[in-house]
């Protein structure tokens, strides 16, 4: 579903489930500058690992 879709859902769930996710995503970012590890994300259909260093870099902007 594109996020247009989502909007439109009849299911309450679902039509919360893309904030939900991008919650979840800054959450995890967090958590490994705490803890520092890295995280893996797709974008632009490729695998990308960050690192802690990564991540407090890009949060600061």
């Amino acid at each position: 579903m594109i996020q247009n879709d989502l909007a439109k859902a009849k299911d309450p769930d679902l039509r919360a489930s893309l904030q939900a996710m991008k919650r979840a995503a800054e959450e995890a970012r967090k958590l490994a500058i705490q803890t520092n590890t890295g995280i893996v994300i797709l974008q632009n259909e490729k695998v990308i690992h960050l690192s802690a260093d990564e991540l407090q870099r890009t949060q600061t902007k």
